[in-house]
């Protein structure tokens, strides 16, 4: 059975938010301080913010001139190509790496939430060994972790299967409360910002070897750092089919990235602004050493508590979109019928049972530290496998200017939208290959696709049995 209730603006945008606005944020004041100057880091936040914002505006064009494409980028590969063969097999491998790339993005967001619950439960890093796995030694605290971890997914889980639309309202409330969480913490920072931090608002950078890196450089190393605080840009596009509006999708999408960009932005300069330059660079908890100059002691507790609920709402939004992209794709034809059943309650429970039985297997990396860097190292890859389809919905996108599809139903610019997808591509292309931290892992990313598509020609037997 299928829910009848549809999101609204502001629940799509709470999902948007929620998805970008996750542990990243804690850490990189410090890593900008680090590559970029003040001046650096605010351009590098403005270019990408613009960058993104031209994603963000393919996405809302697709949206509005083919609302029949409800399962987002997916949809957008399989319409690209003419031929119908083509375009399934565009679509299945398109579902293929942005889901397996979930399996992974979903544990990296779980065990990041365990680390910060270890400042209430320090038995969580209890090093006491229990038994040994070969030459591995399994400490009392990380099968604590893992148990921590799985009962979060899986609680997660139930949260979902019992109600698709309460779990909506939570991650809402929960968005809701870290964005008014940001905002205490610029308040609190304003009353012991120092603006004579600020009388060098440029100076150069010195670089590993020595050199002087000036403001292009500071931009160009900012940029790359501050790219990654944008994924999840496509979260309302991919969860259009629960949408009441495809209108609301559009400005969802645009709403949540410039939320995103404003707290990002802010928060970045109130830390520069509160903390000498040469203690931020050093500092591994930015926010701790903010508000330790706030409220003392008290501040460690304060930026974990909101650490959690930042990461809790960003675990239910990426666990929901994870099972969401199979789902969609196989109502679409693009995934086997199985995961297309729901339960009453109109969630996808099947995707959900096979995203998180995968993801269970992922979250084995907090016992073996074999493993975990072998995560670490999956984890770069696959964040690669969320920016490819936004190249190729940058494409479809100009696909259609060029074409004129769609142009005599609705009016509008086909200049101003061929450029808004042009600048689409050149900016995605210049995240895929700049954003690499290098060719082995830009090959793995890819080859999370490149999978996909040798698997495909053996599905698709039992789609067209399905059909």
């Amino acid at each position: 059975m299928e829910q009848t209730k549809k999101w609204g603006f502001w629940l799509l945008t709470a999902f948007v938010v929620g998805n970008m606005v996750g542990s990243g944020i804690f850490s990189l004041p410090s890593t900008l301080a680090e590559i970029a100057s003040p001046l650096g880091a605010i351009s590098a936040w403005l270019l990408t913010g613009a960058g993104v914002l031209m994603i963000a505006l393919v996405f809302g064009h697709l949206s509005i001139r083919k609302p029949e494409l409800k399962a987002g980028p997916q949809s957008y590969a399989r319409a690209l190509f003419q031929d119908r063969k083509k375009g399934n097999a565009a679509g299945f491998t398109m579902v293929w790496g942005y889901w397996v790339a979930s399996w992974i993005s979903n544990v990296a967001i779980i065990t990041s939430l365990a680390g910060y619950l270890t400042s209430f439960f320090p038995i969580l890093v209890d090093k006491r060994v229990l038994f040994a796995l070969g030459s591995q030694e399994v400490t009392l605290g990380q099968i604590l972790t893992f148990g921590v971890c799985t009962v979060l997914l899986w609680g997660t889980h139930a949260i979902l299967v019992s109600s698709i639309n309460g779990a909506s309202k939570l991650n809402f409330i929960t968005t809701f409360s870290k964005v008014l969480g940001f905002v205490f913490f610029i308040v609190a920072g304003l009353f012991v910002f120092q603006t004579a931090l600020f009388g060098h608002f440029y100076f150069p950078i010195q670089g590993e070897n020595g050199t002087s890196i000036g403001l292009g450089g500071q931009v160009h190393n900012a940029a790359i750092s501050t790219l990654w605080a944008f994924v999840g840009i496509e979260s309302a596009v991919i969860l259009s089919g629960r949408a009441s509006s495809q209108r609301d999708v559009k400005r969802a999408t645009i709403t949540g990235l410039l939320i995103a960009l404003g707290i990002y932005i802010i928060v970045t300069m109130i830390t520069m602004g509160v903390l000498p330059h040469e203690k931020l660079v050093g500092s591994e908890k930015p926010f701790v050493d903010v508000l330790y100059a706030i409220v003392g002691n008290a501040g460690s507790v304060i930026m974990a508590l909101l650490a959690i609920l930042c990461l809790f709402g960003t675990m239910l939004g990426w666990i929901l979109l994870g099972s969401e992209v199979p789902y969609q794709a196989a109502k679409a034809g693009d995934f086997p019928a199985f995961f297309a059943k729901t339960n009453k309650k109109g969630s996808p429970v099947n995707a959900l049972i096979i995203t998180n039985v995968m993801s269970q297997v992922f979250i084995f990396s907090v016992i073996s530290r074999t493993i975990s860097d072998a995560f670490t190292f999956l984890t770069t890859a696959a964040t690669l496998a969320y920016l490819i389809p936004y190249l190729v919905s940058a494409i479809y996108s100009f696909k259609l200017v060029w074409k004129g599809e769609t142009y005599n139903e609705l009016k509008g610019s086909r200049v101003r939208d061929g450029v808004i997808a042009l600048l689409a591509c050149v900016y995605s292309l210049f995240v895929i290959v700049t954003g690499t931290a290098d060719l082995t892992t830009f090959i793995l990313g890819i080859g999370l696709f490149f999978v996909g598509l040798v698997i495909y020609p053996f599905v698709s037997k039992k789609f067209k049995k399905e059909k």
